[in-house]
């Protein structure tokens, strides 16, 4: 089957007429497409997942710090009050932002992590895949599966939009992972493609116009917490889709509603670490505090 990755709504149509999930046409025509075979391109995708388990891990033990000194160890934080049971949202949402920042974290402490799509944004999908395993007993290649879906996803905002914080602030991070997420989460969750479009659609409106400024110039504040906001957005726009709740609004529309609004942003906004909290008072505090007070 010939897919194109130019609209979500060609994806989605392709597997409502296939009558499979969007995640077995993309293996098989990428698979096509790279001259490789099915179990091959699996493999690396596999691979990949493995990765994102083992930032998890890594990121939830005690002792992680970054280079900076400026984060690290939130994630155990968290992984501490679910133990105690204390946290409020459950063990899946809070299990959620527990992985989506250990990953973060991780890679701020300049561990081995996926760009899924971007560094800044690398513990949305793997958090909310991971999630899915662990709390609803998803297979790991059903869990592997998924990525595909979410890479298609993302495949179809890069083509139309941007995955950059450089070029679109942190919608197009934070956002186009969330979306992506969102996607994964309502295929292993038994989703129509009807659902994972309206799920897309939802998770990036949440999310548009969100500025992307690092105070110091570095992807840990407020990055890391992104991260976390940004799993839960996922299964916030999974559980509307997943229940009948639709967008006014189609999926590639968002797209490229979130293309205009990144093209009309100020470039103090776009990853420049001038603009919003990176322009604060505290902001630019840090920013003296590691690189001296004559930086600029």
């Amino acid at each position: 089957m010939d897919l194109h990755y130019d609209t979500l709504e060609q994806l989605l149509e392709a597997a409502r007429q296939a009558g499979r999930r969007l995640s077995s046409l993309v293996l098989e025509q990428q698979a096509k497409e790279m001259e490789s075979t099915p179990q091959l391109l699996y493999d690396r995708m596999e691979h990949q997942y493995d990765v994102m388990t083992q930032a998890v891990q890594k990121g939830l033990a005690p002792g992680v710090r970054s280079n900076s000194g400026l984060t690290g160890g939130d994630a155990n934080r968290l992984a501490i009050q679910i133990d105690s049971q204390k946290h409020l949202c459950g063990d899946l949402i809070t299990g959620a932002l527990a992985r989506a920042m250990a990953v973060a974290e991780i890679n701020a402490a300049m561990g081995c992590i996926v760009a899924a799509p971007t560094a800044g944004s690398c513990g949305i999908l793997p958090s909310a895949v991971i999630t899915m395993q662990l709390e609803k007993n998803i297979s790991k290649k059903d869990c592997v599966m998924s990525l595909f879906t979410a890479s298609a996803v993302g495949m179809v905002i890069a083509r139309n939009a941007c995955l950059s914080g450089a070029q679109g602030g942190c919608q197009a991070e934070c956002g186009s992972a969330g979306a992506m997420a969102a996607a994964a989460i309502v295929e292993l969750s038994g989703g129509t493609p009807d659902m994972i479009g309206h799920a897309v659609a939802i998770a990036i409106k949440n999310t548009l116009g969100l500025v992307c400024d690092p105070v110091a110039g570095l992807v840990e504040i407020p990055c890391i917490k992104r991260n976390a906001s940004g799993v839960a957005n996922a299964f916030v726009a999974a559980e509307l889709a997943l229940s009948g709740i639709r967008s006014a609004i189609p999926a590639d529309e968002t797209i490229i509603a979130m293309k205009s609004v990144g093209d009309s942003m100020s470039t103090s906004l776009k990853e420049t670490g001038e603009g919003g909290l990176a322009g604060t008072p505290t902001g630019q505090r840090i920013f003296r505090q590691l690189f001296g007070t004559d930086a600029e």
